[in-house]
């Protein structure tokens, strides 16, 4: 009997370790992540397999395209239709002509159009970004959605709250989406405060259905009766406003007001989103007013998540950087970027384009810092130039190519924004718009100081050790 249960232990692991091996050479698409799993799946009984179930399935778009094959999910262009008024042939303005092929792109892997008449305004930190969203949501006459990763209801946050139980005490129809794990950085939970108010407010993914770590809804977005939307990298949080927070803990970061045709695609991103947490489809034309065209500025809505086809955003940016033929400017938070951008990067920088990458000198998220660190010296002998900005935390997202193309919005450059979580951005193509955005750069680098390759070399050896180390949990970061 003990021969028999031996023999079927070794059956047992044996083909345990055969099966996880054939998934990981059927689904690894990566060869050396096949090499790898597969190896510790036939030489690791047990073990192997085990890890491979943990960490090595990735479950997280396998869930995502659950929801959208269910009908749990479903994309805002569904909901309400695209119309035909701005889908005839744009002509790109001359300075950007360059960028046709990255239009093309666009039209393939994006479902929402590219846009010409907008008008977007940049805010610096919560001081002015805030005020114009409050007098925003007092202006308003019929809806206010709004989407937030993070909204504390105290401080600022409770002259949100007031605002918007006043808008909805006087007929307004107010929705609120926050994430539940967003949530849990507040100090008053907004579904607390909005309590016993006409203002309808959502958890997204309730933290009770699953303890979801990815598939987080990123996603900042404030959208006037269809009119006027607020959208960029910001959270509703106190730590914005650098008057009233201590330099230790106060939270750099802009914002963004948008009028024009896009603003029709940010309501349809908030609208999806919607339907998600309630099962509501609001497809009112009231959700879709007429749309002036008071700018210049062209514009792309880029709905981005796990459960889409195509990497959307990553194709986005690597295509825009293969049309930069004098600068690239990027400014980002969290810096993990995987082997295909590191190596669109280097050889924009290769071919003579000047790139410039700007990161937080000190990172609210010290590994992820660390695991930064162990990429930048592979950037820096390629001829990029990295700079640190000097506290307080910098949490800005933003991309300048040739002074003409910019993205902004909510992702970061790491793998949890690219590939794991839900998030928005807009391309941006106008001349004036871009220039604000290179003066934003300019006076961030004025105090930033550049890591040079002697800097990174003479690291102490336990230091790059531990960087290294944290580079190993970079998709996980």
């Amino acid at each position: 009997m003990d021969h028999l249960l031996i023999a079927l232990l070794v059956v047992g692991t044996s083909l345990l370790s055969l099966a996880a091996a054939g998934h990981a050479l059927l689904y690894k698409l990566d060869s050396r992540s096949a090499l790898v799993w597969t190896s510790l799946n036939l030489t690791l009984p047990i073990v192997g397999p085990f890890l491979y179930w943990c960490l090595g399935i990735n479950r997280i778009s396998r869930r995502a395209r659950s929801w959208q094959e269910s009908g749990r999910r479903i994309s805002g262009t569904s909901i309400y239709p695209l119309d035909d008024l701005y889908q005839s042939v744009l002509h790109l303005p001359a300075a950007a002509s360059h960028f046709a092929d990255l239009r093309v792109l666009g039209d393939h892997v994006v479902t929402t159009p590219l846009r010409s008449g907008n008008q977007i305004e940049l805010h610096e930190n919560g001081d002015i970004a805030y005020p114009a969203m409050l007098a925003a949501i007092s202006r308003a006459e019929k809806n206010i959605n709004l989407s937030s990763y993070i909204f504390d209801a105290d401080g600022i946050g409770a002259d949100f709250v007031n605002r918007l139980i006043d808008a909805a005490e006087r007929g307004v129809a107010v929705r609120v989406i926050i994430d539940a794990l967003g949530e849990k950085y507040s100090t008053i939970s907004p579904v607390k405060a909005f309590k016993n108010s006409r203002v309808r407010i959502e958890r997204y993914l309730p933290l009770r259905h699953g303890a979801y770590i990815n598939l987080r809804n990123h996603r900042k977005l404030m959208i006037i009766d269809g009119r006027t939307a607020f959208t960029g990298g910001m959270n509703i949080r106190g730590k914005h406003i650098l008057a009233t927070t201590a330099p230790d803990q106060a939270v750099l970061d802009i914002h963004f007001s948008i009028n024009g045709p896009v603003v029709s695609d940010l309501q349809r991103s908030f609208l999806e989103d919607w339907f998600f947490v309630t099962g509501e489809r609001l497809d009112s034309p009231l959700f879709f007013p007429p749309l002036d065209a008071p700018g210049n500025a062209y514009m792309r809505c880029i709905s981005d998540g796990p459960d889409k086809e195509f990497r959307k955003l990553e194709q986005l940016i690597m295509g825009a950087l293969s049309c930069a033929t004098h600068s690239v400017y990027i400014m980002t938070p969290y810096f993990i970027p995987d082997r295909s951008l590191i190596s669109a990067l280097i050889t924009t920088a290769l071919l003579g384009v000047e790139v410039c990458i700007v990161l937080p000198g000190c990172n609210n998220l010290p590994f992820v810092q660390w695991a930064s660190q162990s990429l930048l010296r592979e950037l820096v002998v390629n001829g990029i130039k990295v700079y640190y900005q000097p506290p307080p935390f910098v949490h800005t997202k933003l991309m300048l190519i040739d002074d003409i193309w910019a993205l902004i919005g909510s992702a970061n450059l790491d793998t949890r924004s690219l590939r794991l979580n839900f998030e928005l951005n807009l391309s941006v193509i106008d001349a004036a718009f871009a220039r604000s955005v290179r003066s934003h750069f300019e006076r961030a680098l004025a105090p930033a100081r550049e890591i040079t390759l002697h800097i990174l070399e003479n690291r102490p050896l336990p230091i790059q050790l531990r960087d290294s180390f944290c580079h190993l949990f970079a998709p996980y970061l």
